[in-house]
C-alpha cells in the first residue's frame, strides 16, 4: 500500500475509534432503573437489556483493541502484512476492514 492509502485507512480507524468511544461513554452514562420499583416482568426485561448492553460493551472493547493494534502497526511500518505468511494484504480488504491481520489464504477456517 502507498502512503495515501495507508492514511485513508488511518482516518477510517480514527473515525471508527471516535464513534466507539462515544458509544462507550454513552453506555456508561445510562441511568440504571430502580429495581425496587419495577414489577417482576419489568425486572426480567431490565436484566435482559443490561446483559445485551454488557455484551455490546465487550464487543466495543474488542474492536477498540483491534483498532489500536492496527494503528500501532502503522507506526511500526508493519501495517498491511499478514501475521502468518508476511505477504502483503489485499488493499480492498484493508479498506473494508483496516484491522485485519491475515490474508485470505491464512485465515483459519
Amino acid at each position: 500500500m502507498n502512503e495515501t492509502e495507508i492514511e485513508q485507512c488511518r482516518q477510517k480507524l480514527l473515525n471508527l475509534r471516535s464513534e466507539l468511544m462515544t458509544l462507550e461513554e454513552a453506555s456508561r452514562d445510562e441511568v440504571k432503573p430502580d429495581q425496587a420499583s419495577l414489577d417482576r416482568l419489568s425486572r426480567v426485561d431490565s436484566m435482559q437489556v443490561q446483559l445485551a448492553a454488557g455484551e455490546g460493551g465487550r464487543q466495543r472493547k474488542r474492536q477498540l483493541q483491534k483498532i489500536d493494534g492496527a494503528l500501532r502497526r502503522m507506526q511500526l511500518g508493519e501495517f498491511g502484512r499478514c501475521f502468518v505468511c508476511e505477504e502483503e494484504l489485499d488493499a480492498s480488504s484493508l479498506f473494508d476492514d483496516p484491522t485485519i491481520t491475515r490474508c485470505v489464504n491464512c485465515v483459519e477456517p
